[in-house]
């Protein structure tokens, strides 16, 4: 069960965290994977481990605000692989105040990067996918799109509207055999977390019925069964990964 043998995927945001360790994932089960990201140092060194394992890995750095990137990237894609099956929209930032102080520039800058970003990739994949009649979409969006979180105004929002994008498309393509689902992750430990005090995340963990952070394994599993053969009668859905944070 689920082998991505001859499936090729794009993974955006993979130079660390959620996105690095899907790349690995999806590799690890047979999937040819480009990476995408700013960082071309650590894709490069994401790269070496994947081809080190025996896998075939492609780096495409990209800045998901840049439409003309987007389609760069998505173009060398195509002329190394020749196909794409699955796309994981990854990539996203933070920048967080509370909403009465948050200046408007950070406001469009998440809103630009994690939820602009994943529709231009989304509108570069779908050209490929189209002609196919198959593919996988899967949107990282997370559980504060649904449990509200102070502070984050721009991120929740930004995440809450992958949600609606994500079941958006997935009514458009589903004639074409294409599903479109979005993960949501609790609190898993990744470089975008490490940030917080030790007071916020001690609080954060008495409200986990799992009693464990999430760990970026955790959630690249999840995506490993939307992207295969296995789920393809699941579309529009957000499945949460948070050890019982959020259940709804």
């Amino acid at each position: 069960m689920f082998s991505l043998n001859d499936k090729v995927a794009l993974v955006t945001g993979a130079s660390q965290g959620i996105g690095r360790a899907t790349a690995r994932a999806l590799a690890d089960c047979g999937a040819k994977v480009a990476v995408a990201a700013r960082n071309t140092e650590k894709l490069a060194a994401l790269v070496g481990e994947i081809e080190g394992a025996g896998g075939s890995a492609l780096a495409v750095p990209m800045d998901v605000v840049d439409g003309a990137q987007v389609k760069a990237g998505f173009q060398q894609v195509l002329a190394k692989f020749g196909r794409l099956d699955i796309l994981v929209n990854n990539a996203a930032i933070t920048k967080d105040t509370l909403a009465l102080r948050m200046k408007l520039e950070d406001w469009e800058s998440v809103l630009r990067t994690n939820l602009t970003g994943a529709h231009l990739c989304i509108q570069q994949a779908l050209g490929a996918m189209l002609k196919q009649r198959a593919g996988r979409i899967i949107n990282i969006t997370s559980v504060v799109a649904e449990t509200g979180n102070a502070g984050q105004a721009n991120y929740v929002a930004s995440k809450a509207g992958l949600i609606g994008l994500t079941r958006a498309i997935a009514v458009e393509v589903a004639s074409r055999s294409i599903t479109v689902n979005a993960v949501a992750p609790g609190f898993i430990e990744t470089p975008m977390t490490d940030v917080l005090s030790q007071e916020i995340k001690d609080k954060m963990k008495g409200l986990i019925p799992l009693d464990r952070f999430g760990t970026d394994r955790d959630v690249a599993a999840a995506i490993v069964f939307l992207a295969s053969d296995e789920a393809g009668y699941v579309t529009g859905q957000v499945l949460g990964v948070n050890g019982g944070l959020h259940m709804g």
